[in-house]
């Protein structure tokens, strides 16, 4: 099969024969599930970016700073960043956007002046309220495809997979 034969999905199976052949070695299943996630995931963000991020001057990180000040209000910008599984430093170049838009507010914190707490602002509260509820619309859209068992199944097979022991991830 050549690279012309190949469309988007076709490829994880090419992927994992052609590295099944290339390297006996390998778990030919772990790598299915892992770059099938992976495509996924990517497809799930690249959508809901284009559709309701992008339309209003955000990325798919700023939502996630945006949301994650919505549900545990104020905090310091060490824990949202554990909060929203990015890097401090990602958060810190996300307030600077979402502070000069007027959306997150950011004051020293009382108790360590050397670190910031985060709060959204009043236009922010809005903005991510009705920029949720499109960004719900579009989960519907994707979650529609699995019967409630089979949603209810994948998140706990994704949940149990995402306990793993010995990997690595951001806290």
């Amino acid at each position: 099969m050549t690279a012309q034969d190949l469309d988007f999905w076709s490829f994880v199976d090419a992927a994992v024969e052609r590295t099944r052949d290339r390297l006996p070695g390998i778990d030919p299943e772990a790598m299915r599930l892992i770059l099938t996630l992976y495509r996924v995931t990517n497809m799930v963000v690249y959508d809901m970016e284009s559709v309701v991020h992008r339309p209003r001057g955000w990325s798919y990180p700023g939502f996630r700073l945006l949301f994650t000040l919505w549900v545990a209000g104020p905090m310091e910008a060490k824990r949202a960043a554990e909060l929203s599984g990015m890097s401090r430093q990602a958060v810190s170049a996300l307030v600077g956007t979402l502070s000069r838009d007027g959306l997150v507010s950011k004051v020293p914190d009382e108790k360590d002046r050397r670190a910031v707490r985060l709060s959204l602002t009043d236009e922010g509260e809005e903005a991510i309220r009705t920029a949720f509820t499109t960004h719900n619309d579009r989960e519907q859209l994707w979650a529609g495809t699995l019967s409630g068992e089979e949603r209810d199944t994948l998140v706990r097979l994704l949940a149990k997979l995402g306990a793993r022991e010995g990997v690595r991830r951001r806290r």
